[in-house]
């Protein structure tokens, strides 16, 4: 999707929220990994963290939150579009207390995914944890406005997920007890059945409006192509083709649980095609640079890596797809969030 259909679509939205003067659904709830961590690794005991410059130099605060960003997040563009005032504040953050909960949270964690020895292998919250982190937040909200006002703030909050990326990228292509295990069809497999308990999970605890992202193009990832692209500069086709593979799963799977859980609205978001879109025509899509990140040297550097002494990091990211080695900038993260707005009318109607 191009830029102007973009603004077209938030505007519409923004208007929309305007008139109304409130947000378009009660509550947003986000879950995942780090695409879409808003700060919960930032007091954990792991590696995998975005909490010091120049993680966050462009943010509103032009602080580091623990994003792993030079700025906003795709789902901060989201909770904007819906006409929220604040972000979903990270569930183990100190802003996560009293009313602000009562707009929703956000329980993701850096390096989680759907097998849950990936987050793990890197002391990050498991998505079982997160869905326990979220019964928690359930009983808080209770407590404030009772059982019913709860359900109906449930039931009407936008619950995202964005996970899997970390489960191929930092565990299964690196961990020869994985891969040698498991093919990726087999691996996909048992990511796609964790998956559907979730949503099975959410669904029991009252929620009715799901949003999840798929895969991104793995094999663009400027890490990526260092890692496993055996020197070439090019986009590896095999984990591109693994990504696909998995999306099309992801796919039939949320069709198979839509058509079983009676008023469940399920949307799955296709962020391939849009990154995709940027990394080979990043002039159409306003971007010079797609191949290497911002930070650093743009082949690898991530978390701990891309940090305030890393050599070559860009004076302005805006022209760059990529943030760091595995992360979308704020500039893409923008498109990225039309996108998502204008798949997921349905979520909002």
């Amino acid at each position: 999707m191009g830029v102007s259909s973009f603004l077209l679509g938030s505007v519409l939205v923004l208007v929309f929220s305007v008139v109304h003067g409130d947000p378009l659904v009660p509550a947003l709830c986000i879950f995942g990994d780090s695409v879409v961590d808003a700060g919960n690794n930032n007091n954990l005991y792991t590696v995998v963290k975005a909490n010091f410059p120049p993680y966050g130099r462009d943010f509103v605060t032009h602080k580091p939150t623990g994003r792993f960003c030079n700025g906003k997040l795709a789902t901060d563009f989201t909770a904007e579009f819906l006409g929220f005032t604040s972000y979903p504040p990270a569930y183990l953050s100190q802003e996560a207390r009293g009313k602000n909960l009562l707009t929703g949270a956000n329980f993701a964690s850096a390096a989680s995914g759907y097998y849950d020895r990936t987050a793990d292998l890197y002391h990050s919250i498991s998505l079982t944890q997160q869905l326990n982190y979220y019964k928690e937040y359930q009983a808080k909200v209770v407590n404030m406005v009772g059982r019913d006002k709860a359900n109906t703030i449930f039931s009407g909050a936008i619950h995202l997920l964005s996970a899997g990326n970390s489960d191929f990228i930092q565990n299964y292509y690196i961990n020869p007890y994985l891969n040698r295990a498991y093919s990726t069809d087999q691996f996909s497999d048992i990511l796609i059945r964790s998956y559907s308990a979730f949503i099975q999970n959410l669904y029991g605890l009252g929620a009715r409006r799901i949003g999840v992202t798929g895969l991104a193009p793995t094999g663009c990832l400027p890490a990526a192509i260092t890692l496993f692209g055996s020197g070439s500069n090019e986009c590896v086709a095999r984990l591109n083709q693994d990504a696909i593979l998995f999306n099309n799963k992801l796919n039939s799977t949320s069709q198979s649980l839509q058509n079983k859980l009676p008023g469940l609205k399920l949307v799955v978001f296709d962020i391939y095609q849009p990154l995709l879109d940027m990394i080979t025509k990043p002039a159409e899509n306003g971007f010079f640079e797609s191949r290497k990140a911002c930070c650093g040297t743009g082949t690898l550097e991530t978390s701990l890596l891309c940090n305030a002494r890393s050599p070559g990091t860009c004076n302005n990211a805006t022209g760059y797809v990529f943030w760091d080695g595995f992360h979308p900038s704020e500039a893409a993260n923008q498109v990225l969030a039309g996108d998502l707005l204008s798949q997921g009318f349905s979520l909002i109607s």
